[in-house]
């Protein structure tokens, strides 16, 4: 009997998340190329989801909401949303995690530069907040969404955002603002 009661727990605990529709615990998107670590390629219609933004501009410090949202009922499971210098391929600025929804990751050794998805749950739109760091240029904000393990979305762009300052940090360390 205990062996019977070993095999049902072994069982149910392997098959069961996919039986019901659950992604399973061992996918993730990469931090660099933003592809998940899925069979399926990428989708190459036009995504079912936008990102807004709070504001088009920035200095050092401000807070910008965030909102990753599904249009009509897309509905998604999975995302990976970054900030990233306009043709830049590295994360910049943190977030603040705000949503229940969502979870900070690191990326380059940048504590909460990513955020990603906390659960498998379906959702119709997260909200977060990001810190812009000192010395970023134009800016926007790209994710990569997942819909199911079939469907999937990568490079889905903000509009640009722009810094209202224009400092650069000499070798010192202090700021010295350009002419």
């Amino acid at each position: 009997m205990r062996r019977h009661s070993c095999f049902v727990f072994l069982f149910c605990g392997i098959f069961l998340p996919g039986i019901l529709g659950f992604p399973q615990t061992n996918t993730s998107i990469d931090c660099d190329s933003l592809l998940p670590n899925y069979e399926a390629e990428p989708q190459t219609s036009a995504p079912p989801y936008i990102i807004a933004v709070s504001f088009d501009n920035f200095e050092p410090g401000n807070e910008v909401q965030v909102t990753l949202e599904a249009l009509g009922d897309a509905g998604f499971k999975g995302f990976n949303l970054q900030a990233r210098e306009i043709d830049g391929d590295v994360p910049v600025g943190t977030f603040k995690i705000t949503d229940p929804n969502t979870k900070g990751l690191e990326c380059h050794n940048m504590t909460n530069s990513a955020v990603i998805n906390a659960n498998s749950d379906v959702k119709q739109k997260v909200t977060t907040t990001w810190i812009a760091p000192h010395d970023v240029r134009e800016l926007q904000f790209i994710a990569t969404v997942v819909q199911n393990l079939e469907n999937f979305w990568v490079g889905i762009q903000s509009k640009s955002l722009t810094p209202t300052h224009s400092e650069s940090v000499n070798a010192t360390g202090k700021s010295k603002r350009k002419v």
